[in-house]
């Protein structure tokens, strides 16, 4: 110490290491949140990804489900002939 005190010296010693351990892990603990913060927000931003493709394949599955029961609705002989008897009707 500097001055001297009416506390024991190895007291104020022992008080003194552990502000200054203190002090020392100070920059390492900080660290190790940024490395946690950033590593969350990364594997957030992947599950997020993830999710929306997912979702995407999803709506893509719909809409083509979708258009191929549309072109299974048709019936594409019966309008063939409909279409060529008002053909034929319309040049004679």
């Amino acid at each position: 110490m500097a001055f001297p005190t009416f506390v024991n010296d190895q007291i104020t010693d022992s008080v003194t290491q552990a502000n200054v351990k203190v002090l020392g892990d100070a920059p390492a603990i900080a660290m190790g949140n940024l490395y946690q913060a950033t590593a969350q927000a990364l594997s957030n931003a992947a599950h997020n990804s993830t999710n929306a493709a997912q979702q995407s394949y999803v709506t893509s599955q719909a809409a083509t489900t979708m258009g191929v029961a549309t072109l299974y609705a048709l019936d594409t002989a019966s309008t063939g002939v409909a279409t060529e008897d008002i053909l034929k009707s319309g040049l004679t």
